[in-house]
């Protein structure tokens, strides 16, 4: 029987990349749910019909252009999503929590997330006290930052917040290990992408040649995390190294 890796696009430019193809490469059949489609983008406060998410060998809340904390925006679907993935992680479901994801994993789990004092994009490094998690760069893209909760490990961090923990088999990322020159190119072809990066001074274009001559380099990063992801925090007894 195949396992089944359950991928949470809560936007309509959500390619999974390479951390996708790492799954597959371990044998994961790859399942999706789509959250707010294209055409409620603007009206984002959509009603979901939640798959069960403990039928899932491992879950994997990607990232959003909307905050954790946004209940009155995005309630219908983000309060459900957070007692399902509290449901899953108590039951012992891997989660990979990316950016949003991550932060969601942070609420859910009894911490906080806030506005940060200043944005995080583009090729960043990190403070990393795992050997398993390299210091990058890796591609940031955010406004938001969260508290670790109590029952948390943090793992990894910049001077704006937290950037890594990990909580039994869950590990939540800020950063976006699953970027590359063609997700960024979705990004930016959004309304309001380009002037979102020039806001923080950052020219669109330097940062897609930037994305091009990484994203090689990152996807083998990225690859690294999937295999020390599964192999050893969502076994069923679960290390911190």
């Amino acid at each position: 029987m195949s396992k089944r890796v359950l991928f949470i696009e809560h936007d309509h430019v959500s390619p999974t990349g390479p951390l996708g193809e790492r799954f597959v490469d371990h044998g994961f059949e790859i399942s999706s749910v789509a959250v707010v489609p294209a055409d409620k983008f603007e009206t984002p406060n959509v009603s979901v019909a939640w798959p069960e998410f403990t039928d899932f060998d491992v879950v994997i809340p990607l990232g959003s252009p909307w905050g954790v904390w946004e209940d009155e925006r995005i309630g219908n679907w983000l309060l459900p999503e957070l007692k399902h993935v509290r449901k899953a992680h108590d039951a012992g479901v891997p989660i990979m929590g990316i950016c949003f994801g991550g932060q969601l994993m942070a609420r859910a789990l009894g911490g906080r997330v806030e506005r940060a004092e200043r944005a995080e994009v583009g090729w960043l490094t990190i403070e990393s006290t795992s050997a398993n998690l390299p210091s990058g760069p890796w591609f940031q893209y955010h406004w938001d930052r969260w508290h670790t909760p109590a029952i948390a490990t943090e793992i990894a961090r910049t001077s704006v917040g937290p950037q890594a923990f990990i909580a039994g088999r869950t590990l939540a990322l800020q950063f976006h290990p699953e970027i590359n020159l063609e997700i960024l190119d979705l990004w930016l072809a959004m309304d309001g992408g380009c002037a979102e990066v020039e806001s923080v001074g950052i020219d669109p274009e330097a940062l897609r040649e930037e994305t091009k001559s990484v994203q090689e380099q990152a996807r083998v990063r990225t690859h690294a995390l999937v295999d020390y992801f599964l192999n050893s925090i969502a076994p069923s007894t679960p290390t911190v190294e």
